[in-house]
């Protein structure tokens, strides 16, 4: 019998596995693919370590999260910049005064706050991603950078998105292109496989189980006081008896290149409605391999299917509420719900590692302290 039972061996899972067997809990992880850390997976090819589901970049405030992750990697100086490509040019991306400066000729702060002024759309109460976009940077930036590309991303209408998908990008009044301005940033050198590998070392762990399929089984190896933690789609947890949860689903075309350096960055944006993928991914730039060859990924949004790995929530409101009311009935079984599918939130790594020490404390009534450990 084990004392918990981990549906999922993404961040929240293998949080949650290191901490229990630190109180000497017996833990099983179980997950339906063949690899540990979910969407954050990377696998070595031609001595890059290719980030298999999309780029992952770690980046948080928070010190208690950052030293619970360096104690399974060491992480470099990794500061994550993105270009923008759009009608044969590339641009300084996210918005800053370079950006504007190649927009409008801008120099300094000052002017670039005037035209910016200029061009917002006055809307007191923005209601929507596209409407909170316009009355802060106007029609010209919004068509440019975030229009397009967030209906490629998201295939729906920004004006049927919540503008908290777009508020986590800044619009700067200096030179700095930096993607976060967090005090932690950096990718862990050997790829994230090894520091999830290393959360889970102390727990059993068993790859390509599908709970849902093997319910009955699973359920009866918890003990009578043991607790089940899910990180799965929310909807599925009750057999979509409620209704199903949409998801933007991707397609990640992986290719080897016979040059050291294809793009010269890690990711580029392609904002334009003319170009189907939504960002291309060369790995290599994340941690500076040696290599002479590179992989380059792109990345193309697909309709969502049940079928294929969920990456994104769609949280338009009746999505929110629906995934509420799920959440809620998971409470009431008193199964620990965590990660972007179990919670149905748009979650960065941090902060699923964050809320998986608050599930921790809450439930066993301790306290994880600044090293990650259990006191």
């Amino acid at each position: 019998m084990y004392d918990v039972i981990i549906v999922g061996a993404g961040p929240f899972g293998a949080t949650l596995a290191w901490l229990a067997s630190q109180l000497k809990k017996r833990v099983l992880v179980i997950d339906k693919s063949g690899h540990v850390a979910g969407n954050c997976y990377t696998e070595e090819r031609h001595g890059i370590n290719v980030h298999v589901h999309g780029p992952h970049l770690f980046h948080c405030n928070d010190d208690r999260t950052w030293n619970f992750v360096n104690r399974f990697a060491a992480f470099n100086r990794y500061t994550h910049r993105v270009k923008v490509s759009r009608d044969d040019k590339i641009w300084s991306f996210p918005i800053n005064l370079m950006t504007l400066h190649q927009l409008w000729g801008v120099t300094t702060p000052r002017d670039a706050e005037k035209k910016l002024q200029e061009a917002r759309v006055r809307i007191d109460d923005p209601q929507n991603l596209e409407e909170w976009c316009l009355s802060q940077v106007g029609e010209e930036l919004y068509e440019l950078f975030i229009k397009h590309y967030t209906k490629k991303q998201w295939m729906t209408d920004p004006r049927d998105l919540p503008s908290s998908i777009i508020k986590r990008l800044p619009v700067r009044m200096t030179y700095d292109d930096s993607y976060f301005s967090d005090k932690h940033q950096g990718v862990p050198i050997g790829g994230y496989t090894n520091v999830f590998s290393g959360m889970l070392a102390r727990a059993e762990v068993k790859l390509g189980i599908d709970y849902h399929s093997e319910r009955s089984i699973i359920d009866h190896l918890l003990s009578s006081q043991g607790k089940l933690v899910y990180t799965g789609r929310i909807d599925e947890l009750f057999g979509f008896d409620a209704g199903e949860l949409p998801y933007r689903n991707l397609r990640f075309d992986h290719a080897v290149m016979l040059t050291p350096d294809h793009q010269g960055s890690a990711v580029i944006n392609f904002t334009g409605p003319d170009v189907p993928f939504t960002r291309s991914t060369e790995h290599k730039h994340f941690e500076d391999a040696k290599s002479d060859v590179t992989v380059v990924t792109r990345e193309l949004p697909v309709s969502y299917d049940r079928a294929h790995r969920p990456f994104y929530p769609i949280n338009t409101a009746k999505n929110n509420m629906l995934a509420h009311m799920y959440r809620a009935r998971a409470e009431v079984d008193g199964t620990i719900v965590g990660g972007r599918l179990g919670t149905y939130r748009y979650l960065d790594m941090n902060q699923v590692i964050a809320s998986a020490f608050v599930a921790f404390e809450k439930t066993y009534g301790v306290r994880v302290n600044e090293r990650g450990d259990v006191e």
